[in-house]
């Protein structure tokens, strides 16, 4: 069974930085892709940062060129380093994952944390 868990969410500052780490548990599964995610109060959840197997990356346009996706092959981990946060990325972050085991599509959830941006 394959799972997610998700840290290093909190409070930081306007302009601050915060890196979020999923990690993934299980074995015996072929990864296509993996994402974050995120959920403002009362607002849709939306794709942040998605990173696919080939190593490729994808940016929603409110965060391009302010955060960064990254995976750790090895140690079956995804990183995503938020830099010059603001108010508006305050949201609830979640790690996605998308792929495949024995023929059966996945589509993980992780519980999410919170990011919390603010004086």
């Amino acid at each position: 069974q394959v799972q997610l868990v998700e840290s290093g969410g909190g409070l930081v500052q306007p302009g601050g930085s915060l890196t979020l780490s999923c990690a993934t548990s299980g074995t015996g599964y072929t990864v296509f892709s993996m994402a974050w995610y995120r959920q403002p109060p009362g607002q849709q959840r939306a794709m942040v940062a998605r990173i696919s197997s080939d190593g490729s990356a994808t940016y929603g346009a409110s965060v391009k060129g302010r955060f960064t996706i990254s995976r750790d092959v090895a140690e079956n981990t995804v990183d995503l380093r938020l830099n010059s946060l603001k108010p508006e990325d305050t949201a609830v972050y979640y790690c996605n994952l998308n792929g495949d085991y024995r023929g059966k599509y996945l589509d993980i959830w992780g519980q999410g944390t919170l990011v919390t941006v603010s004086l």
